[in-house]
């Protein structure tokens, strides 16, 4: 399971910290702190795999990437692949830079909403809905399109039963259920 996904500037300033299990927000605050000077005491030529049991407990690890000014961070446990998680930090960026063309640190500061839903297009409650950068930005347009369309408990009631459909299918595909039988209710 995904624990956190921060986005840290050089400056340690966090551009983006969502945490998937609960942590008071004083908690979260000395969390990315910590990452962030274990982060910027790294050299460039070392590994981006980095045993976080002394910040998240047991069994967690970190997987970050520098791109230019930002540090793009996933905390993650043992059920998921370090390389996994590195190609998810890279599917991430990837879809920003389709949305933002060319995505910068301004981007994320003056649209953080919009980073916010093709995170959850990626990762919803902790694990991980889709790899494609082109599904989530087919996703993250309807989703434009349904805010302007539709008032907010229109387009949520509208998007969630698709998201938990694909979580689903997802958790299906890696042997986390045992069939796709659903169960209509209303």
């Amino acid at each position: 399971m995904i624990r956190a996904v921060m986005v840290i500037n050089t400056q340690g300033k966090p551009r983006l910290a969502k945490f998937y299990d609960i942590q008071a927000v004083e908690k979260q605050r000395e969390l990315i702190r910590s990452v962030y000077g274990v982060l910027c005491s790294r050299a460039d030529n070392v590994c981006n795999f980095i045993e976080a049991e002394s910040f998240f407990g047991p069994d967690t690890r970190i997987v970050y990437k520098h791109f230019a000014t930002l540090y793009f961070v996933f905390v993650f446990d043992s059920s998921e692949n370090e390389l996994a998680m590195l190609d998810l930090i890279q599917v991430f960026v990837e879809t920003l830079d389709k949305c933002f063309k060319n995505v910068c640190e301004l981007d994320m500061v003056f649209n953080y909403s919009k980073m916010h839903t093709i995170l959850d297009e990626i990762i919803f409650g902790g694990q991980v809905l889709e790899t494609s950068s082109t599904e989530v930005m087919k996703a993250v347009e309807e989703i434009s399109k349904c805010s302007i369309s539709f008032s907010l408990s229109e387009c949520v009631c509208w998007r969630l039963p698709q998201m938990l459909y694909r979580l689903s299918r997802n958790l299906f595909r890696a042997g986390g259920v045992d069939s796709m039988e659903f169960e209509v209710i209303g």
